[in-house]
């Protein structure tokens, strides 16, 4: 038998492909956030390049204990919208939105942690003026916008969920999709902000 004569692999059937959860209208406007925090930070990047400094003295008055307690809170609502994937696919809807839940409850306790930090920081007198800070609260501010509308995404899957009707699975993949994305982009936010020096 030559190469040519070789048997072809029999082709692939459709269960047997590998696809990306959601559809191409959610990883569009996820890669396109992703873009654009990039410019951000790479724009944070290049002005603590010039003022080392002045940001390093700024990120000493940040709460560590509060960054770690966000990014703990995050990464958990990550797993529990994963695991709410894998029980809509098994049929579980009930299972998956209680676990959607769980993940929106993370989310509001990520933001009002959030607040807590932006309120003392406030009151320290730690403000736009300041380089540092104005950095900071720019950043922190369009990622707690992302959060509050993927909270608002996470609430239309788990009323989708609560509908009756045959749950969607790609619509929870798609608000689990969007979650993700604000995760990685907090952990890039708590990485740059908190633990260069």
């Amino acid at each position: 038998m030559t190469v040519f004569e070789r048997e072809r692999p029999a082709p692939i059937g459709d269960a047997d492909r590998v696809r990306l959860p959601g559809d191409i209208h959610m990883w569009v406007m996820v890669l396109g956030d992703l873009f654009f925090f990039g410019c951000y930070f790479l724009t944070y990047m290049v002005f603590r390049a010039r003022s080392p400094e002045t940001f390093a003295a700024g990120q000493q008055h940040l709460n560590m204990a509060v960054g770690v307690a966000n990014t703990v809170v995050l990464l958990s609502s990550s797993l529990l919208a994963a695991l709410a994937v894998l029980e809509v696919r098994r049929g579980e809807s009930v299972v998956a939105r209680r676990l959607l839940l769980a993940a929106g409850a993370c989310g509001a306790v990520f933001a009002a942690l959030k607040f807590y930090e932006w309120q003392h920081a406030i009151a320290a007198g730690l403000t736009l003026s300041e380089e540092f800070f104005s950095f900071y609260y720019v950043l922190t501010g369009v990622h707690l916008a992302h959060l509050l509308l993927g909270l608002l995404i996470l609430g239309i899957v788990g009323r989708h969920l609560r509908a009756g009707a045959r749950p969607n699975a790609a619509l929870v993949e798609q608000g689990a999709l969007y979650w993700h994305m604000v995760d990685l982009l907090w952990i890039v936010l708590f990485a740059i902000l908190y633990l260069m020096r």
